[in-house]
């Protein structure tokens, strides 16, 4: 018995099989993962892929839009691998809007989560990427301080799969944690934003919904919705709605609701009737650990049948919506952020920072859930800032880089970057990195940065000029 209370037990040594060996490997199958896959395998690159769950897509699949492909003055700042994997969502399946500009989120992009698995998925086997499923990531296997594969465990056992590059997209800086980066966790006082357990309802009339607050009198707008001008409802057949807080308040009053949450956030999905909600939230959950996620789990399901009450009985459109179906997993917000060559601060998203080394633009707005309280800070730069490469080279680990909202930044940056057109982003120049690193021989933190702009470029990714306009011809994006 330890000084803690916690028993242990010895695990004896064991040999223990090495299942594969690929020069690029990705670990987790969600936003940044699937393009940092796809970038790494480009030009004939042995490059796996292991994700957990029996899908890739990730939260890209819980019901949510994808925010971030359009900037804060209405033009796209996304494109690239992500614009081409819209683009092939919707015209092969219907699953995706194009970009809607919104005055709260800048962009929004919806998404039909079971387009995304099949099409994701499509697109890695094409490009010869080694999926694999059911996949657990269980520890890095670090050599001189440098990561040389990692240990998974599966249904077939515990094995070991090599790699000469491995790119860290769990979302939680799993693999950097294991391989000994340093890493942060929420804000100073360790607090993590709250995460969120998505739910779908069918049988909506949207239309009502948007006309009643299209046509609210002006008296009225200021709490309908928070930001988003009450004209942009009569205008838009797919919208989100953010607002509502005195419906709220008028149904916990009136019916001894528990909805933790004081704004209403309502997303309407491609299916004609059907919404998805983002009102639950969990407080103190930490998504790396077990524990904690099953009571996130267990507390989120139970809030969502006093969030239908409301919306039945209280919100226009809603009088005939049923219950159809929840996320397969809650939607985390914030975990662990690495330690990098640099940590990008909230100074750097508002002053809409240049840097040498960017390999993505983001506009995203800092967007904070609150961890404290059950409300959300919102702050805008007025344009677009760039994500360095070195943010994404972690310290004290070489051959390893990470892409997503585990990158190195501070609380209130990830705020702004945790985005899935940005995450997206930052993937597709984590493998486009990882593949000059095997191709040159070199680690990700010596590679020629230029040349690694020059292929960001090359394939339609958007950087920007010093001045502020887009860099590259402008034909580029077509080619």
């Amino acid at each position: 018995m330890s000084m803690t209370g916690v028993r242990f037990i010895e695990e004896p040594a064991r040999s223990i099989p090495v299942s594969a060996e690929y020069d690029v490997l990705v670990v987790g199958g969600g936003p940044s993962g699937l393009t940092a896959a796809l970038a790494a395998a480009e030009d004939g690159l042995r490059v796996g892929l292991i994700e957990s769950r029996s899908f890739v897509g990730g939260n890209m699949t819980i019901g949510l839009p994808v925010l971030g492909f359009l900037g804060q003055k209405g033009n796209q700042i996304i494109d690239g691998l992500p614009q081409k994997f819209i683009e092939r969502l919707r015209r092969e399946r219907d699953g995706a809007s194009e970009h809607r500009p919104c005055p709260l989120h800048m962009g929004i992009t919806l998404v039909e989560p079971e387009a995304v698995k099949t099409v994701a998925l499509e697109m890695l086997i094409e490009a010869g990427v080694d999926v694999l499923f059911y996949t657990f990531f269980a520890g890095a296997l670090v050599e001189n301080d440098i990561i040389r594969g990692v240990v998974t465990e599966s249904k077939t056992g515990r094995t070991a799969i090599l790699a000469k590059v491995v790119i860290d997209c769990s979302g939680d800086a799993d693999v950097a944690y294991s391989a000994g980066v340093p890493t942060e966790k929420g804000n100073a006082d360790g607090g993590m934003q709250p995460p969120t357990l998505m739910f779908c309802l069918a049988g909506v009339d949207t239309d009502a919904l948007r006309m009643s607050i299209a046509n609210a009198p002006p008296e009225a707008r200021t709490y309908l919705t928070d930001f988003i001008p009450a004209e942009y409802f009569g205008q838009n057949r797919q919208f989100i709605v953010v607002g509502m807080r005195e419906l709220i308040a008028k149904a916990k009053a009136e019916r001894g609701l528990e909805i933790p949450n004081e704004r209403t956030i309502i997303i309407t999905g491609l299916k004609k009737g059907e919404v998805w909600i983002n009102m639950t939230r969990v407080k103190g959950t930490d998504g790396t650990n077990a524990r904690s996620l099953t009571k996130g789990e267990i507390e989120g399901r139970a809030q969502i049948d006093d969030i239908v009450t409301y919306l039945v009985n209280y919100v226009p459109g809603f009088e005939k919506a049923y219950f159809t179906k929840t996320a397969p997993f809650l939607g985390i917000r914030e975990t662990r952020r690495i330690l990098g060559q640099y940590v990008m601060t909230q100074e750097d998203v508002l002053a809409c920072k240049h840097f040498d080394d960017a390999i993505a633009v983001a506009s995203y707005p800092i967007d904070i859930h609150r961890p404290s309280d059950d409300g959300c800070t919102l702050i805008w730069c007025g344009d677009c800032y760039d994500i360095p490469y070195r943010s994404l080279v972690p310290q004290k680990i070489g051959n390893l880089l990470v892409a997503g909202r585990s990158i190195s930044a501070t609380h209130e940056a990830m705020g702004a970057i945790r985005v899935m057109a940005t995450c997206m982003a930052m993937g597709e120049a984590a493998g486009r990195a990882a593949k000059i690193s095997v191709r040159g021989n070199r680690s990700p933190a010596d590679i020629d940065i230029e040349e690694l702009r020059r292929q960001q470029l090359d394939h339609g990714v958007y950087l920007r000029n010093p001045d502020g306009s887009r860099a590259g011809p402008p034909n580029r994006a077509a080619a």
